[in-house]
């Protein structure tokens, strides 16, 4: 089955920069929502999307980032 292509929101994209994945913060800023709604979401596997763990700082996928905001998550 071939990789479905997600459009990633020129803003996310240019907040993105390139990178794959974004900082708790940052993904915060992204989708319109506090840091700490996404805290809780990891903390209590409660959200939409999951993190990935990078040198032990939560870290947003892009990807993921954006189909929420497209209304695919």
């Amino acid at each position: 089955m071939p990789a479905r292509h997600v459009e990633i929101p020129p803003g996310l994209a240019a907040r993105a920069n390139g990178r794959d994945t974004l900082p708790t913060n940052e993904a915060a800023a992204a989708i319109n929502r506090k840091p700490n709604t996404l805290y809780k979401w990891s903390a209590y596997e409660s959200g939409p999307i999951r993190p990935v763990r990078i040198n032990g700082y939560l870290e947003w996928r892009v990807l993921e980032l954006a189909k929420l905001l497209n209304g695919e998550s």
